[in-house]
């Protein structure tokens, strides 16, 4: 079995600075990209960022040069910094990591439990 657990988000005005942190544990025999998706209301869920494990990354147009994703592979965890947050920001944020289990098993997907960002104008 494989958890993510996140951290962070909450409430904050406009231009203001948030923090994600995702963390993967459990039967983990290595992790692929790992990356950030959100969802705000009546809108389907939509990529934020992406890290591979060698730290390539890519971005939504939407939150270029704002947000910056990194990720410590020691820790098998993930972040989102968020600068200059936006109300149209306002979303659940979903953390997402392609796990290796077994060297034996392919590749999987799973998802943390989201966590709301919210910012005010």
């Amino acid at each position: 079995q494989v958890q993510l657990v996140v951290s962070g988000g909450g409430l904050v005005q406009a231009g203001g600075s948030l923090r994600l942190s995702c963390a993967a544990s459990g039967s983990i025999f290595s992790v692929n990209a790992m990356g950030w998706y959100r969802q705000a209301p009546g809108k389907q869920r939509e990529l934020v960022a992406v890290i591979t494990s060698g730290g390539y990354t890519n971005y939504a147009d939407s939150v270029k040069g704002r947000f910056t994703i990194s990720r410590d592979n020691a820790k098998n965890t993930v972040y989102l910094q968020m600068n200059s947050l936006k109300p149209e920001d306002t979303a659940v944020y979903y953390c997402n990591a392609e796990v290796k289990a077994k060297f034996y098993v392919p590749l999987s997907d799973y998802w943390g439990q989201g966590t709301q960002v919210t910012v005010s104008s």
